[in-house]
Parts: C-alpha cells; structure tokens; sequence
C-alpha cells in the first residue's frame, strides 16, 4: 500500500499577520482579546471563531516548542534557558485566562450544537474538562513547577564520565556495558553509579520542590491528591487507576516470568555464576557489541533506507525532516538526555532529538521517534490544531509499533544475517523488558502522589520494595544499595511529565498486537495503522484502536494473550 506524499505546508494564516511572531505579551494579547470579545452570530461564525482560534493556538505552540528544543540542544547556553524560562514565566501564564475564557465562550454558544457532534466529541470533551479544572490560583504555580522541571534536564545534561583518558557523556559512555570485557564493564558502572550519586540530594531536593507544588495545585482544584488531579487533567476517560493497579498485577503475573527467562538466558550465554548490575546488556567473551553505524549522519541515512523498504511515506516524512534541518541526533556534552520527536503545529514537520552514540538502542530510538513524526505527518492536515493534540496512549502506539514493523528491514544495518538477527532478538527482550518496568514506574507514581509529605527514606523504602516486586531476583546488586535507592532518578518523566508511562505500557501491549497484525497481513496492517493515524484525536481512544485493527486494553486476559504470543516469537529465536 502506497500513500501520495506531499510536503506538509504551514497552515495559512488568516487571522495574524505572516510577519507576526511571538516575542512578549503585549503583541500576543489583542488576538486573545479579539477572540474573547468577538460575536459569534451563527453557526459559520463558530467555525470561523475556532479556526482563527486553532491558528493563534498553533502560533504560540511553535514557538514555545522551538524555544525548548534549542535548550535541550545546547543546556549550556545561558540565554537558550532565559528564552524559555521567559515564555513559561511571562507569557504562559497570561494565556492561560484567556484559555479559560475562551473554553468559556465555546461551551456557552447556542451554535455548539451545529458542530459534528461526532468530528468535535474528544475536542468538546477535552475543552469541558479542561473548564473543570481552572483555577487561577494555579497559573503561578503550574510556571514554577515547568520551569523547575526543567532543571532536571539541565542536571543530566552535566552528566560526564572519563574512561581511557577520554571524556564520555552518560548515553556514550553506557555503550561501554554491551562490551564483553567484564573488567571494563564494572569499572564503568562505577564512574557511571558514582556520578549519578555525586547528584542524588539535588535530585531529591529538586523532587521534593516539585512534589510540594503538585500537591498545592492538586488541593486548590478541589483534588485531595495530584494523581486524582493529574488523571483529570490527561483527559483518561477510557480507564481509571484501578485499570492501571490490574495492569500491574497482570504484568506481574504473564510478563515478569518471560523476563526472568530471559535474563536467565542472557545469563547462561555469558557463563555467570552470579549476574551483576553490568551484565545486563553484555555480550559473551569474543562476541563484540552491534555497531549498527558511526555517525549521527550514517543512522538518519540508514533509517531513511529502512522506512523505504517498508513504505515509501515513511521514507518521505524522514527526507524532509533531514532537508528542513529537523533533527538534531548524536549525544554530546551539554545536551540534555532522553529522545523526543516534537510536533510543530504550524508548519507540520516535526524535530527529532535525541542523543545517538552507536548503539542498537539508538536504531531503535529512531525508528520509534521516527513512527512519531509520521504520525505528525499524517495528522498535519486535520483543519483544528486541538485535532492534532492526540493522546499518549495512541501516539506511543504509533513510535511502538513502527519499531516492530521495521525489524525485518534492519538488515540496512547489518552485512552478517546473525548480527540482524541478534538486534531483533535485542528489540524482543526490551519489549518484554521494559514492561516491568513501565509497571514499576507507574505503581511508584501512584504511591507518591496519594502519599504527600513522605520524607526521601520513605519514598527511596517504598521504591526498593516495588522494584523488588517487579524485579526478577536474578542480579546481584551487593555494593550498589544505595545507587539501587536512587535508581528511580533516571527515570526523566517522573521529573518533567508526572504519569506519562502508563501510556508506554498500553501501547506497548497494542504495538504487539499490531506486530501480530503485520505477520498475518502486512499490507493491512499498514493500512490500518496509517488510517488511525490520520485520525489525529477526531475519534475516542477505544474507536482509534479499532480503526488501527486492534484492541484497546490491558486487562489480565489480554495481557496474558500477548505475553503468550510474545513468548512465541522468542521461541523462534531459539530463547525460550
């Protein structure tokens, strides 16, 4: 199945001017004035008022994404981090009565009933929801909590090890644990578990501030707690915390035990007595880590290759990023960790970052970021900027699945069929691996939030006990208790997007289910997942996945399905 592709072209504007750009509040405020004071006199009015609405709403959200990007780009840059402290300090807040007002004046029009009831339901919902919650008490509170969240990234970025004389950012330096020399491995554990510690009571104190001002957020919005708050806010209409509580025990039951298995695996392959905390990704003696490519320029190539193979728009999206210079891909010092793809409302064509340094993991990260950006792509057109604004749960499933689907094409990386095959085998454990994880993760955040004023022994307590629960038992962590305390600090979301995961482990659970889709039938699965995709969030979660030819869930059954069809596929790779 080949869909045309068309460069995306920036929305028009009609309602600023094209020589305007965001630089304070006093050029942005009379569009936000305009719009609140403008009469709408029937239904075509509405729709002029909402479109005029979504280009200001896209104007603004290009630009406060640019000033982001540049800072994660360059942490070090005084003024980068000026430019978007300014925006979240001076301008954010101001807009947010405005947003208020104007969700006001939508839900109070005698011509909302003209809308197509069914096109506008997750977009009115959203908006009705979004009304709930304001609280102008909050607007100060919620520019402290972003700026402060944002420190997190400029901490890790300052993250560096030395290892041979030669200076390594935390990304550059972790390829060193896929080395078969184990002498090296636990010398560079070491620096890398010392280093994180050299942060760990700003981190905690960091946390604490953050913890304090969703709390405060959460109380004056009528919340007893922010994860009650936060659930409301992320608009989960589809399932509750219970759901997430059944997920928890369903992974526990169905995916912790292929993961013991597979971990048992790695280790017997390496001829370990005892597993230790630098074993975990470690070839055996003579076996060399996967060298999928050297440069940041070889990867985007490579990736371009692969995409091809699958579908030529895949392809296409990526060129165009590369032409407009939307990528910013290779780990250096000063850059901020993590991989993102963000969508830029106005012109339509994403930036990809992330921190490459040769890894597998790092041809993975592409292809899930670049199933992000395609998603941007096929969603670009949709006539509201709110239409566009999917939920997590299905935008991972996009970047998920993509990495499934582009296994068989890996081969652009690879001249050795087993060196393809041992990355496929790598993408396997880590889906399996990480939904553990993603569990872990989840059930902490739940504790953390429905637990306010809980010192840091109580919560580093209550993270070694989950990580315990979802933890196979295998590895040897005597020596590094008290980095094993702090581990839940590496973890970015739990700092700058609070209960952004469960998403990963929903749509980890529907990229199998779609990768099973594409065994069976590639070209309807293809289909399928580029039809939800043009979707945007016109259409409920649940009717998304329906349209993507899979369910939406994560009940034990269900979980138990895939972890059935998981343990399958391994088992054609010879693993369990």
């Amino acid at each position: 199945m080949n869909r045309n592709f068309s460069k995306p072209q920036a929305t028009p504007r009609r309602f600023l001017p094209d020589s305007f750009s965001v630089t304070n509040w006093d050029s942005l405020q009379p569009f936000y004035e305009q719009l609140k004071c403008r009469k709408i006199d029937d239904a075509d009015g509405l729709r002029s008022w909402l479109r005029d609405m979504s280009e200001l709403e896209a104007v603004v959200s290009e630009d406060a994404c640019w000033r982001q990007i540049k800072m994660t780009c360059d942490t070090t840059d005084a003024a980068l981090e000026e430019a978007f402290t300014f925006f979240c300090a001076e301008i954010e807040p101001k807009i947010k009565p405005y947003a208020f007002e104007l969700n006001k004046k939508l839900l109070d029009s005698p011509f909302r009933a003209a809308l197509d009831q069914d096109l506008y339901f997750p977009y009115l919902r959203n908006v009705e929801q979004a009304a709930k919650l304001y609280r102008e008490e909050n607007i100060q509170l919620q520019a402290e909590a972003n700026i402060l969240a944002q420190q997190y990234g400029a901490m890790s970025g300052k993250m560096s090890v030395e290892i041979e004389g030669k200076v390594y950012t935390m990304q550059q330096a972790a390829k060193f644990l896929q080395g078969s020399d184990r002498a090296q491995r636990e010398s560079v554990f070491g620096k890398m578990s010392s280093r994180r510690l050299q942060d760990r009571d700003a981190m905690n104190e960091l946390f604490d501030k953050l913890l304090s001002l969703r709390q405060h957020i959460a109380l004056n919005a009528g919340y007893a707690n922010y994860r009650d708050y936060k659930f409301a806010e992320l608009g989960r209409f589809d399932y509750t915390w219970d759901d997430c509580f059944a997920f928890h025990e369903a992974v526990k039951e169905y995916v912790l035990p292929l993961h013991r298995k597979l971990v048992q695996y790695r280790k017997s392959r390496l001829g370990l007595e005892v597993m230790r905390p630098w074993d975990g990704d470690a070839e055996p003696e003579g076996t060399q880590p996967l060298k999928p490519f050297a440069t940041g320029h070889e990867l985007l190539e490579k990736s371009e290759q692969v995409f091809a193979k699958l579908n030529p728009f895949f392809s296409n999206c990526l060129s165009t990023m590369k032409d407009m210079g939307r990528m910013d891909l290779e780990s250096r010092q000063g850059k901020a960790p993590g991989g993102y793809n963000c969508p830029l409302a106005e012109t339509g064509v994403p930036f990809i970052f992330m921190n490459a340094a040769g890894t597998m993991s790092d041809v993975i990260t592409m292809m899930h970021e670049g199933g992000h950006a395609v998603h941007s792509f096929l969603s670009h057109n949709l006539e509201l900027s709110a239409f566009k604004e999917y939920p997590m749960e299905i935008a991972e499933l996009a970047s998920m699945s993509m990495e499934l689907f582009t296994m068989e094409h890996w081969g652009v990386f690879f001249n050795d069929e087993n060196e393809l095959k041992r990355a496929q085998l790598e993408e396997l454990e880590r889906v399996i691996s990480v939904l553990p994880w993603i569990a872990t993760i989840d059930k902490f955040q739940h504790w953390l939030y429905t637990n306010p004023g809980h010192s840091v022994a109580e919560r580093e307590a209550y993270w070694i006990s989950v990580l315990t629960e979802f933890s196979t038992g295998i590895t040897d962590w005597s020596g590094y208790e008290t980095y094993r305390c702090s581990l839940w600090q590496k973890q970015l979301h739990l700092f700058e997007v609070p209960f952004y995961y469960i998403e990963y482990g929903i749509a980890q659970l529907g990229a199998l289910a779609m990768w099973r889709q594409y065994i069976q039938d590639k070209e309807v699965a293809l289909e399928n997942y580029m039809n939800a995709l043009s979707l945007g969030y016109t259409k409920p979660l649940t009717e998304l996945y329906k349209t993507a030819g899979i369910s939406f869930g994560f009940a034990p059954e269900y979980v138990g399905q895939i972890a059935a069809f998981a343990s399958e596929a391994l088992a054609k790779k010879g693993v369990v």
